[in-house]
């Protein structure tokens, strides 16, 4: 049985540099941890928990929307962890069009953000952090004490049942009292009859298919217009 947590979060907020600095403090009470990037085109995520010595795996979803890449392999990854013997398993992708659902129903989900996105960013993002148990908020050390108030107060419009905290992906302070948090996640063997918390984005047509001519007759299927009268 192993614990699993789905982090996610956009671009560029931070989740490797928190993660690594959660598993650091884990390590400190013998839990052995195991992670799985999720990403598009390319990473080198792998190879950055390697040197810290973690095992880790990566998956890159190419031209699929990796909220429907991740859901078709997050089974295995949990296999994978169970072969190699993790305690828990964190799932690690990027909202990259900010309408990700990749958490699952009564399984610990976690959304990373930066305070540098910008004031107006928590109202901007759906089900990844709509929907997060836990909200990590980085970057704090860069801006003012009444930004980072601001911010924290967008979050807790946005999600307000979530448990809202700070940590350093450098220096790592407050990754220790998340690695706490992390530990009562649930355990799980098998995802078969799970849900995901929010269903995953649409996008069932022609372009979806390869078509890349512009024009009406060449749209096909799931397709929205603009009201622009």
């Amino acid at each position: 049985m192993t614990k699993l947590i789905t982090v996610a979060g956009p671009p560029s907020a931070g989740k490797t540099s928190v993660i690594i600095k959660i598993i650091e403090a884990l390590r400190q009470e013998a839990v052995q941890v195991g992670v799985v990037k999720f990403d598009c085109l390319s990473t080198q995520d792998q190879a950055i928990y390697q040197k810290k010595g973690i095992a880790a795996r990566i998956g890159l979803s190419g031209n699929l929307c990796p909220d429907h890449f991740f859901v078709s392999n997050i089974q295995d990854c949990l296999e994978w962890a169970g072969r190699n013997h993790c305690d828990l398993l964190i799932s690690e992708s990027a909202g990259l069009c900010n309408r990700c659902s990749p958490h699952i129903r009564d399984i610990m989900a976690v959304c990373v953000i930066d305070n540098l996105s910008g004031v107006n960013t928590p109202r901007k993002i759906g089900p990844m952090l709509k929907l997060a148990d836990i909200v990590i908020i980085t970057k704090g050390d860069i801006v003012s004490q009444a930004e980072r108030e601001v911010f924290s107060f967008r979050v807790r419009q946005a999600n307000p049942g979530a448990i809202i905290t700070h940590v350093n992906g450098i220096t790592g302070q407050g990754a220790r009292e998340v690695s706490q948090l992390f530990k009562s996640a649930n355990t799980v063997d098998n995802l078969a009859d799970y849900q995901l918390r929010f269903s995953m984005p649409a996008a069932t047509c022609s372009y979806c298919l390869g078509q890349t001519r512009i024009g009406e007759n060449f749209q096909m299927g799931n397709v929205r217009k603009m009201n622009l009268s």
